[in-house]
Parts: structure tokens; C-alpha cells; sequence
């Protein structure tokens, strides 16, 4: 569905996207992950056609251009920052993009029912936006991305700033759109998420890609060990450990266990491996 061969984006001196490669299938819902400067931004400024590459090329659905309005109208994206008008009712924010997109009378009406009730915001309708909830928000501005039945979908940290029930609503529409063969690509900084969603992850920095595989080969790979944590009557004892029942038993002879416990490792220790642990400011 989307294919970025050679990608390359500079900002004076500043290489903000190096040489990327990625393929992303039909169907798939596809994690980009990397810390704030990592250069996710310009890729996907650049998937949809905001920028252009200095050198590579970006290809949708088989060699379209993002470019070319034909292949741009295939993509819909939901950006972190809201792109919605407060001083109207959903409805109207949803007709309105509807209208941009060429939707008149009844198709109109329909692809607006549609997303409405996909996000679960038929009820509020016809309240202002500056009425609704953050997640309420945040769904709408999903079904903004969708009011022109896109199949690439570009959702830029769709959660942020949302209460848990709003959380799960959105991750459960977005594992429809899957069912539904959409093509997803899913930026967030909460890793739990892509574990939890995501068929295949890849983890960028400076550029370019670290790692790229499912979320199982990647914290197999990159993971690190377990750690076992165990409060004895000599005090707490922490080790990493590829057998978790070996240690806990090697425990037992040297101590009595207490309580114990096993962190293994997740998507966050394979990203913290991967791009440091040193806070990123810009």
C-alpha cells in the first residue's frame, strides 16, 4: 500500500530523514515509533505529500505519488493536533471536509452518518465541538481523517490526553479498520499501545530505521533478559535471567522467598535499548 525507497529530507544542515526504505502491506496497521526528534514528522509530512523528498521516492498503492491528488485523495490522516472547528457541531465539521472532498446531498449525508456512527458520536452530533470531551474530540478528528473513505490511514498520537474508556474505543475502531482490509500507520510515544495493536513496528532515530520486525521478534531480538525480583529475609534481590523458574529455585536455597515477581522485557525495554535512555527535549 505504501513504499518509501530511499527517502532522504534535509533542513539546511539538519539530515532530518536519511536514506529511509519502508514497505507497508494492505491491510496491516503499521507502528512508527522514535523519540521527539527522530524525523517521524517528515515522513509523514512527506507520505502525504506536505513535503517533498530531496532524493528517494515515496509510492502509493503500486507507484502513485502522494503528489498526485488522485493517490492523495487515498489517504487520511488525523493529526495530533486537532484539526477541528470548535465553533461548530461535529455534523457540521464532518459536511464541511465531506464538501472538500467533492461529497454533495445524500452521499454527503451517508459517509457523514457513517463516520458518525463508527466513532460512536451520533448522539452529539449536532453539539458544538467546544462541548465534547477530549476523547470525544479525538474521535472526531478520526472520523474527519475517514469521511472520504480513505485506504491508507495516518494516525499522528490519537490518544493523547484521553480518558481509558475513550483509549480502548479508539484502539477497538482502529482493529476494525483492519478487519475492514485498511492500511494503517500509527505514530505514539505509548508503547503499550503498539504492542498491543500494532502487526508490525519500526523504531527510527536520527533518520533512519533502527529496527523493524513484529513486536514479538523485536523483543526477542533487541528485549534484553528478564528480571527477577524477589523480597527475601535478607532483603530484596534483583537479577536478569534467561530462565525466570531456575532463578526463582536458586533463590529458594539461598534464602527464603517472600514474594517474587518477573518483569520481562516489552516494547519499551526494545526502545530504550535501541534509542537511549537521555531525555529528548526537541
Amino acid at each position: 500500500m505504501l513504499r518509501l525507497h530511499e527517502v532522504r529530507k534535509t533542513f539546511g544542515t539538519l539530515v532530518a530523514v536519511d536514506r529511509l526504505s519502508l514497505d507497508i502491506q494492505k491491510g496491516e496497521v503499521f507502528g512508527l515509533l522514535g523519540p521527539n526528534g527522530a524525523g517521524k514528522t517528515t515522513t509523514v509530512s512527506m507520505i502525504v505529500g506536505l513535503l517533498s523528498p530531496d532524493h528517494g521516492r515515496v509510492e502509493i498503492d503500486g507507484g502513485g505519488s502522494p503528489s498526485d491528488p488522485k493517490c492523495r485523495r487515498q489517504i487520511g490522516v488525523a493529526p495530533q493536533s486537532l484539526a477541528l472547528y470548535d465553533n461548530l457541531s461535529g455534523e457540521e465539521n464532518l459536511r464541511f471536509f465531506g464538501k472538500l472532498y467533492g461529497y454533495v446531498g445524500a452521499d454527503l449525508k451517508s459517509r457523514v452518518n457513517a463516520v458518525l456512527d463508527f466513532v460512536e458520536l451520533r448522539d452529539r452530533a449536532r453539539s458544538l465541538v467546544k462541548t465534547y470531551s477530549g476523547g470525544m474530540k479525538r474521535r472526531l478528528n478520526l472520523a474527519a481523517a475517514m469521511i472520504h473513505d480513505p485506504m491508507l490511514l495516518l494516525f499522528d498520537e490519537p490518544t493523547v490526553g484521553v480518558d481509558p474508556q475513550s483509549r480502548h474505543a479508539i484502539l477497538q475502531r482502529i482493529k476494525e479498520l483492519r478487519r475492514e482490509g485498511r492500511t494503517v500507520i500509527y505514530t505514539t510515544h505509548y508503547m503499550e499501545e503498539a504492542q498491543r495493536l500494532c502487526d508490525r513496528v519500526a523504531i527510527m532515530d536520527h533518520g533512519r530505521v533502527l529496527a523493524l520486525d513484529t513486536v514479538d521478534a523485536l523483543i526477542a531480538k533487541h528485549g534484553g533478559k528478564s528480571v527477577v525480583i524477589a523480597d527475601t529475609t535478607e532483603g530484596e534481590v534483583r537479577h536478569d535471567t534467561d530462565d525466570p523458574v531456575a532463578e526463582f529455585n536458586r533463590l529458594q536455597k539461598d534464602a527464603k522467598v517472600l514474594r517474587f515477581r518477573v518483569e520481562r522485557p516489552d516494547l519499551e525495554s526494545v526502545f530504550l535499548r535501541l534509542t537511549g535512555r537521555h531525555l529528548r527535549d526537541t
